[in-house]
């Protein structure tokens, strides 16, 4: 065996199995074997062909991506598909998992590809700012057409085999005896007089194709007022020299292409989200052999919009559903608004309305509490948020669910160690914090709090992701992690507008950083009244917000909030009268009214909620500052193309950021702008928060 790839010989047909556990991932000393053991079988007289395959879940995950920014050593993926390319024995791919990336680039370059139904084929190096490096932008054109490929490469979708098969970049799916079958194609390609090769064929369609996929780019980009990505402008020419040039020379350029993008900022970002994504998945003391407890049914308590949402979300995924509410008009309500929710997931082709009306039947309606949580195994608290409210429900659900059950609570931001004590099972109480819509948006906070137990933890875990959510482990904090942050931004957006700025201004230079919307937007879409209301229940007050909300401008849903938004309009028209409110808060809190510049916006509306991320990773609320980046990424519409606000503040300059912090402290006069004591640490010592990453 060399290390990573088993060498077996059946019958006279060599089989390189790659076995480099988790998931077979080309580390260099996959790729060295792979190129050894082709040559062992090509030189010994008595193999008369080869059956590439791997072992487990996964065929070939592709490059590491850990090691995508270290220097490439030794044989290359390309230099071993090149001598498949040169042989005379048949060389097949037996598809027995997942091929993604350079693990299908490594099946394109077979004579043949057998796949194991019910697997997945693809090229999704896009999603990471890159286009395919071994072969695949010149390969796949060439056996499935290039408007095909060119789709396929850009959108970084994966393909089911069955469809692969049906396109022709696979040869054969089969229900079982992988080997078996690729023994054949072996003993069938002999019979030929010549070896296929992608290498040889010419791509069906023409040019036209291309420019028509350029058009098209080109026009979203418009539409999304950006230039759009390097990685599809270098994926479109790509392609395109898949008609006109020599195949060895495209390859050439795709290599310089793909090494020019992986040192871009653009992919270096999404690099960073990628691998921040796959470190939050590791939970200090929840491990695969932690023990879990079976969830079937879930109470959810609260028929509100949240309640709704979180109840599609469970039922979608298999749960039966009990959603609990004392007043009947609030079920009803919830009962209409979950029934429209599927009405439209049907009429867009989301769902089917078979399995609509499967999920639908999952669902049942209490308004007792007691009969509501009897069978629960988990149970969501889902009322709006009074803390003495959910005090109260936690010591009742503490007295009427079953012993077992999980208590959970989808608070935005209280105590969940207070809530932990109202009950007799502080181990099983557990924060699950949905965003809204909660039967749409990805990111799940995992409240962990003091005496929340591993196997708590880890069912909810489980739970989440068997839901379709992207979990984070937080700790117990005012705001947890994504609403603390955000707090930040809040604030100094209201003082942006006391000092001048108008709500277009504002949102414009978020867009233009890559947010979808600013935070006026933001908060006109969610309701400019329901922080309004809460502030008013604890006799505060914040301006000029809670002047606009005063004049009942609530946002989108009253039709006019920091726009104006007339009857069919979404997007938000400027409404002068606004600015005279705004105008005539300052005057009456003496603000000094003043032009604030783009890059002052941006600073003030970000540096503060980095600063605050700093503050939290130093008190130990997040395992490492790559979860932050997760949440925000997932949460709060962070543009992937900047990784997060922690991955945002490396390339930012860590000194550079403390130091426009103080300089915004002094300027402003504001301490609290000041940096936290761990950035300013690490700044002044050249500390890097990719080192903390790496060490959890």
């Amino acid at each position: 065996m060399t290390e990573g790839v088993v060498y077996e010989v059946n019958d006279g047909i060599a089989v390189l199995r790659v076995d480099n556990p988790p998931v077979n991932a080309l580390s260099p000393h996959v790729r060295l074997a792979l190129n050894e053991l082709i040559r062992k079988a090509d030189e010994d007289p008595a193999i008369r062909g080869v059956v590439l395959t791997g072992t487990g879940k996964v065929f070939v995950a592709g490059a590491d991506i850990k090691l995508i920014n270290m220097p490439r050593t030794g044989p290359t993926i390309g230099d071993f598909l090149a001598h498949v390319e040169g042989m005379r024995k048949p060389v097949v791919a037996a598809v027995q998992g997942t091929a993604l990336g350079g693990g299908f680039e490594i099946a394109l370059g077979c004579h043949a590809r057998v796949a194991l139904a019910g697997n997945r084929v693809g090229l999704p190096e896009a999603t990471l700012g890159l286009i395919p490096g071994a072969g695949g932008t010149q390969r796949l054109p060439r056996l499935v057409g290039a408007a095909v490929a060119l789709e396929m490469i850009v959108s970084g979708r994966h393909l089911e085999v069955e469809e692969a098969l049906r396109l022709g970049a696979v040869d054969a799916v089969v229900e079982d005896d992988l080997l078996g079958h690729a023994f054949a194609w072996v003993d069938r390609l002999l019979a030929r007089s010549l070896l296929p090769r992608a290498r040889d064929r010419q791509p069906s369609g023409d040019m036209t194709d291309i420019e028509a996929a350029r058009t098209a780019f080109d026009c979203k980009a418009a539409e999304l007022g950006t230039n759009g990505t390097a990685a599809t402008q270098a994926a479109i020419a790509a392609v395109a020299d898949s008609f006109d040039r020599d195949f060895d020379e495209a390859l050439a350029r795709e290599i310089e292409a793909f090494t020019r993008l992986r040192t871009s900022p653009v992919a270096q970002a999404r690099i960073h989200a990628f691998l921040a994504e796959r470190a939050a998945r590791h939970v200090p003391g929840v491990k695969s052999d932690t023990p879990r407890r079976p969830v079937d049914t879930v109470a959810v308590i609260g028929a509100g919009t949240m309640g709704a949402g979180i109840a599609i979300t469970l039922a979608n995924a298999g749960y039966a559903v009990c959603v609990v509410d004392a007043a009947v008009e609030s079920l009803d309500a919830a009962r209409t608004r979950i029934n429209t929710t599927y009405g439209d997931l049907v009429g867009r082709g989301r769902m089917s309305a078979g399995a609509a009306e499967t999920a639908r039947a999952r669902l049942r309606w209490f308004s007792d509490l007691a009969e509501g949580v009897a069978e629960a195994d988990l149970v969501i608290e889902a009322v709006y948020e009074d803390m003495d409210l959910k005090k109260r429900i936690f010591a009742e659900l503490s007295r009427l669910a079953p012993d077992h059950a999980i208590l959970a609570s989808n608070t935005s931001y209280q105590d969940i160690d207070a809530l932990a004590r109202e009950t007799a099972r502080p181990e099983r109480v557990v924060g699950m914090h949905y965003f809204s819509p909660a039967n749409v948006m990805k990111l799940l906070e995992v409240v962990r709090g003091a005496a929340t137990s591993p196997q708590t933890l880890a069912s909810v875990l489980d739970i989440a992701r068997r839901t379709g959510k992207i979990p984070v482990v937080v700790g117990v904090c005012y705001g947890f992690v994504g609403n603390r942050m955000l707090w930040q931004r809040t604030v100094q957006t209201q003082k942006l507008l006391l000092e001048g700025c108008s709500p277009r201004e504002i949102d414009t230079v978020l867009t233009n950083f890559g947010f979808r919307m600013g935070p006026c937007q933001m908060q006109d879409l969610a309701g400019i009244d329901v922080a309004w209301r809460l502030r008013k229940a604890r006799g505060e007050r914040m301006e000029p917000v809670d002047t606009i909300a005063d004049a009942g401008r609530w946002g989108q849903k009253t039709g006019k909030g920091y726009y104006l938004y007339p009857e069919g309009v979404r997007t938000g028209v400027d409404d002068p009268e606004l600015l005279e409110i705004v105008a005539g808060v300052a005057g009456r809190l003496k603000v000094p009214r003043r032009r604030v510049g783009g890059e002052e916006i941006r600073k003030r509306l970000l540096f503060p909620l980095i600063n605050e991320g700093f503050r939290i990773v130093e008190e130990g609320m997040v395992e490492r500052p790559g979860d932050i980046d997760v949440v925000y990424l997932h949460g709060y519409g962070w543009p992937r193309d900047k990784g997060g606000p922690m991955h945002h503040a490396e390339t930012y300059g860590l000194k550079r950021l403390a130091d426009d912090l103080d300089r915004m402290a002094e300027t402003l006069g504001e301490e609290e702008l000041r940096p936290t004591r761990f950035l300013r640490e690490l700044a002044d010592t050249g500390g890097s928060l990719a080192e903390i990453d790496a060490r959890t």
